[in-house]
């Protein structure tokens, strides 16, 4: 089947239709502990017993500026990131959940996710966030070993990983992800293994396994330690994509595995091309107020101080909102829906963008006959060689 031919099998119909596009919110809570060496995420030591205290009070100010762009609209997801989202109590999501609903609509089946680290959760917490409105948490593990966790930097040990997941069993917060990663300095392929193989003896629903990398303006990069060599890595990749597979998680992404039903619904959202909200320091959001030429990307003031100020009207740091032009549009969209194993429909690409889907096609052709993309029978899906060259494929539909 041509390019040309898949993709005019869906027109864009409908493509004005806002209630087409899903609707998330993020909520970002910038502080940590320490930060990590290879963090490069907007996160901030905590200088004092707890963070701030009116930040859940600018949180909802700032949520009840955007809630405009949304109006009308049904939020399906939620997800509390950071930093270290754990910092805060159970008490202060409660009340700002509270204070989400009281200026959008939740879904009722809403999944309101709280990112958490094993060393930065008070004994009890977990039972009191699942009160809160907490359904789903993600857990950062890292590694299964001492060693490991002191090189990565980490403020947890071992034990910590493990009494963390068994107060998640008993609050019933059964639908839980650990983050993992591999490729680690000095790590040997057996103890790549040994951490996958001790992460799913924990029973979580869902696995984020994902490799180190050594990203810019972090301590890592500026003075890199020793990694596993490409070869190594891959290989970790692909005994852990095997390992994974035969104890019962599936790949839908490039580093997300999931148990029948469990894949995580607010980052799905993320690779389809769907909307959210982004409130908090430094949090970054996708609103579509029209198809195709009304899609804004917005940021918020970087600084915590400097996002304080902000709402509070006396911030020199404002809020960006910036419109996606209409030719970046196909690579906005493929940069996200071609980190999915089952690809994208050309529908979908209609609906999330307001773009004829027979737009694509010669960019679509090119990448078949470089053996980087297969039709399916609603649109296209990455090769084993498209996956793991992902940015090449991905570049590909560059304006």
């Amino acid at each position: 089947m041509s390019a040309a031919t898949a993709t005019h099998a869906s027109a864009p119909a409908g493509a004005g239709d806002l209630t087409a596009v899903p609707l998330a919110l993020y909520v970002h809570l910038p502080w940590c502990v320490r930060k990590c060496p290879y963090c490069d995420f907007n996160s901030h030591q905590l200088k004092s017993a707890r963070p701030e205290r009116g930040y859940v009070d600018a949180l909802l100010a700032d949520l009840e500026r955007d809630a405009p762009l949304v109006a009308g609209r049904t939020v399906e997801t939620v997800f509390f990131g950071g930093g270290t989202p754990s910092l805060f109590s159970p008490e202060d999501y409660a009340r700002l959940l509270a204070g989400v609903r009281a200026r959008i609509e939740l879904a009722a089946d809403a999944e309101i996710t709280l990112e958490a680290n094993p060393g930065a959760v008070e004994r009890g917490a977990f039972a009191g966030y699942r009160d809160a409105g907490i359904n789903r948490v993600s857990l950062g593990v890292q590694s299964f070993s001492p060693v490991a966790l002191e090189r990565l930097g980490r403020v947890h040990g071992v034990d910590d990983v493990y009494a963390s997941v068994e107060e998640l069993h008993t609050a019933g917060l059964v639908n839980f992800n650990l983050d993992l990663m591999y490729a680690l300095p000095q790590q040997s392929l057996a103890e790549a293994h040994a951490d996958l193989a001790a992460a799913c003896r924990l029973g979580p629903a869902h696995l984020s396994y994902y490799q180190l990398t050594l990203e810019p303006g972090t301590v890592f990069h500026a003075r890199p330690p020793a990694l596993p060599d490409e070869d190594t890595a891959w290989a970790m990749h692909l005994e852990g994509r095997a390992a994974l597979a035969q104890a019962g998680f599936e790949r839908y992404e490039v580093s997300a595995y999931a148990r029948p039903g469990r894949q995580c619904r607010h980052n799905l959202n993320y690779w389809r091309f769907g909307d959210y909200l982004g409130i908090g320091a430094g949090a970054h959001g996708k609103i579509t107020t029209s198809l195709p030429a009304g899609i804004l990307r917005t940021e918020k003031p970087k600084q915590p101080r400097d996002f304080l100020a902000h709402v509070t009207g006396g911030g020199a740091s404002p809020a960006v909102r910036r419109p996606i032009a209409v030719a970046d549009l196909p690579f906005e969209f493929m940069l996200n829906a071609l980190r999915l194993d089952a690809g994208f429909a050309a529908a979908e690409f209609a609906a999330r963008t307001g773009l004829d889907p027979a737009t694509l096609a010669p960019a679509l052709d090119a990448a078949q006959r470089r053996g980087l993309l297969t039709p399916t029978t609603t649109g296209w899906r990455p090769t084993e060689l498209g996956a793991r060259f992902l940015n090449d494929l991905q570049a590909s539909f560059l304006p």
